[in-house]
């Protein structure tokens, strides 16, 4: 039966539809401090919410290169660029990101460290190419109450098992590393 009804009935659904996705899309964005989505073509700080417990993220000057926060509570770190695994403008809540230090170093997660028994965040990854050979490579900015977090649980890879874990901070020696944790670390973001 198809009648002029059905077609305007199957255009209002289509329609609601996708006004419904355009406004997902939106909710879904990951926002700076001033609620702008965050762009893939824009550095960002991440900052800790949490004050009192250092600064933004960084480099570490020691071999190999690992993701620390600064000690200097003030410091707003080394800015970073996100490129998501999927093409698009904006960086969406749970995508596959590389996370970027502008110096063109992309973080990576590393096998665990037998001394400390901690899984660190070094700058040794590759960018791009998502899959089997690069799942180290992948991490997620998630909702975290009203602010964000950052988790390891890469999806670019249909076959591959994965730890879903977040990234906190291991304190040792008054260096503030990136590790796989059970307590995240709260963040947000701030336009460089």
């Amino acid at each position: 039966m198809s009648s002029p009804f059905y077609l305007i009935l199957l255009f209002a659904v289509f329609i609601s539809h996708r006004g419904a996705t355009t406004e997902a899309a939106v909710e879904e964005s990951v926002t700076d401090i001033n609620g702008k989505p965050l762009r893939t073509d824009t550095a960002y700080f991440i900052l800790p919410v949490v004050r009192g417990r250092g600064g933004g993220l960084t480099i570490s000057k020691l071999c190999p290169n690992t993701v620390h926060q600064d000690q200097n509570e003030v410091s707003e770190g080394i800015p970073l660029n996100f490129s998501p695994s999927v093409k698009s403008r904006f960086i969406r809540v749970s995508t596959d990101l590389n996370f970027m230090f502008s110096l063109a170093t992309i973080w990576k997660l590393e096998n665990m460290d037998q001394r400390t028994n901690q899984t660190f965040i070094s700058t040794c990854g590759v960018g791009g190419n998502p899959g089997q050979t690069t799942i180290s490579n992948w991490f997620k900015i998630d909702k975290f109450e009203d602010d964000y977090k950052i988790r390891f649980c890469p999806t670019v890879c249909d076959f591959c098992r994965v730890i879903c874990r977040n990234i906190g901070v291991f304190v040792e020696g008054g260096k503030r590393s990136l590790v796989l944790s059970d307590v995240p670390l709260k963040v947000m973001f701030k336009r460089a």
